[in-house]
């Protein structure tokens, strides 16, 4: 495994100049990230402290000993619906162990060399349940956007529709007011000034004018009484074996959220400079990250798309800024904590409502329906399933059903054919017969991956065509692959022509299934001979065995 790319970076003639850079990009995207994490817990259902110990700690591994130059770590809202769910029904300690446990989840996949594999991923389910995600975390700020009064809101989708129709009688006009405010200045800030972030501004503004004009909007000191200021010290959860049995799906989901959307952000950021991360690296790092973010009363983090992006445009381009940009958070959580109680609860809930717009991912959701029916199919019912049931069932239903898809197109794409009329119309090959080929001799030709999927057609293309025959010939040129399936139905064919006196020839057989044949002892058992260089040698073959079973019939037939 590589270094981390801090030490690589370092050790190459790291400059002045550039560290100025990296320290106004880290800058910049710590005061990005402030009202970002604030905002996160808030809705992820913890205290707001709990976000900004999530930026400082796990953005300063991340950034310490993570695979990309420019990453930059923290909470997200993909983990929002996930987090909140866990708390709701298992409650905060459930949450530190979930996210410990996809830090040592993240820590072997890296190990393991993971990170290529979990690229492929099909894109309709990172698609569906990314927007999935986004409607839950839009849903999930309406009750405070409109300052509802609700005894609880709860964690599925539906039934907090449901108890938002009942309490809507009970909207809070100040709570309106400020997010409606609040909202508007998220959305036209940007037309004035784009190094500084809206939402902070958006913060700054609401709680400014809800104290000016008296507006008795909710706030987070309301809700949040006992705030921190300082980082917590190590805090070891409770374990037992039913607890990491009950809690373990919850936490291969956030790990594999988090190695989604850290390797995606990762690819993002190389395009953006130019350069390769290293993937299994920034698997170990998220993982490290992950374990002491849970160990220090952090939530999950990952690699986040928005401010990585933020970093390389401000002139980031070493981890450097990512460090920076912890140092930032927590300066701000000690000298301004106290101020934190003051932010009305409907700002971060607008804060969010964008945040949930940003990574709904409408535009490629729309496009995903030029697709094929299938993976219409999959964007469809992995957004349900997030929406409407739970995303760990949609995350591994959607992967079960884009398997199966895959393997039944790849198994409609394997064509197992007769090309002796092509043989015989073909001025390319040079015939034995001049009459053409011995009608004792039948060519098959194997089309695409010789594998499970495709191995039923083939048995029963050769049997259902065997009558008659002395010689079988089977051409591979175009199947380059070969599972065990593939070698077993292959071994079947032998087995059927042996038993019937038919002598079976492969042709052009490509270097993955041929090494499989011989580790299987394949080729020493119908012989070396019997595996020619093209079609023409076999059919040279294949005439004299059928020539001398006319003389000495070896096979009654037809």
């Amino acid at each position: 495994m590589q270094k981390p790319k801090l030490f690589t970076v370092l050790g190459g003639g790291y400059t002045k100049e550039q560290f100025f850079k990296d320290f106004s990009a880290g800058l910049i995207v710590g005061i990005i990230a402030i009202p970002l994490s604030i905002a996160l817990a808030v809705a992820s259902g913890v205290s707001p402290e709990k976000g900004l110990y999530t930026a400082i700690i796990a953005g300063f591994i991340i950034s310490l000993l993570g695979g990309s130059r420019v990453q930059i770590g923290g909470p997200t809202g993909a983990f929002v619906a996930i987090i909140y769910g866990i708390i709701e029904k298992k409650g905060y300690p459930a949450l530190v162990l979930a996210t410990i446990l996809a830090g040592i989840i993240l820590i072997f996949m890296g190990l393991v060399k993971l990170g290529n594999i979990i690229k492929y991923i099909p894109y309709p389910i990172t698609t569906g349940f990314t927007s999935g995600i986004a409607l839950i975390i839009f849903s999930q700020q309406i009750g405070d956007f409109l300052g509802l009064k609700m005894e609880k809101t709860p964690s599925e989708f539906i039934p907090r529709i449901g108890e938002y129709i009942k309490s809507i009688d009970t909207i809070n006009i100040d709570n309106l007011i400020v997010g409606i405010i609040s909202l508007l200045i998220i959305i036209s800030w940007p037309y004035i000034n784009k190094k500084i972030p809206g939402s902070l501004v958006a913060i700054i503004a609401s709680t400014i004018i809800a104290k000016l004009l008296g507006i008795q909007a909710e706030t987070i000191g309301d809700r949040y009484n006992d705030l921190q200021a300082a980082l917590p010290s190590i805090q070891l959860p409770h374990i037992d074996l039913d607890m990491i049995i009950d809690i373990f799906p919850s936490a291969l989901t956030i790990a594999v959220l988090a190695g989604i959307e850290s390797l995606m952000s990762a690819v993002v950021s190389d395009g953006m400079i130019g350069d390769k991360h290293n993937s299994n690296m920034e698997l170990v790092g998220q993982g490290i990250a992950n374990v002491f973010s849970g160990l220090f009363g952090g939530i999950p983090a990952t690699g986040a798309i928005a401010r990585t992006a933020a970093n390389v445009r401000n002139g980031g381009r070493t981890p450097v800024a990512g460090i920076v940009h912890s140092a930032v958070v927590l300066a701000a959580m000690v000298l301004l904590m106290p101020y934190t109680k003051m932010i009305p609860i409907a700002t971060l809930a607008a804060i969010l409502m964008v945040v949930a717009y940003n990574m709904s991912e409408w535009r490629a959701f729309r496009n995903l329906f030029k697709a094929p029916k299938t993976d219409i199919a999959v964007l469809l019912f992995t957004f349900v399933l997030t929406v409407a049931v739970d995303l760990v069932i949609a995350i591994e239903f959607g992967v079960i059903i884009s398997a199966f898809l895959f393997m039944k197109r790849m198994a409609d794409n394997t064509k197992v054919e007769s090309i002796k009329n092509e043989i015989q119309e073909s001025s390319g090959i040079t015939l034995a017969n001049p009459e053409g080929i011995d009608p004792a001799i039948q060519v098959y030709q194997i089309y695409g991956p010789f594998f499970f999927g495709a191995a039923d057609k083939f048995i029963q293309t050769i049997q259902d065509n065997i009558s008659a025959t002395n010689v079988v010939i089977i051409h591979m040129r175009h199947a380059a692959f070969m599972d065990a399936t593939g070698y077993h139905a292959l071994y079947k064919t032998y087995s059927f022509c042996r038993k019937h006196k038919i002598l079976l020839l492969l042709t052009q057989v490509q270097k993955q299934p041929y090494e499989l044949l011989c580790r299987n002892g394949f080729v020493e058992l119908i012989g070396k001979d019997n595996f020619c260089p093209d079609i023409e040698h076999a059919l040279v073959r294949g005439n004299a065995y059928a020539e001398l079973n006319r003389k000495f019939p070896l096979r009654k037939y037809g």
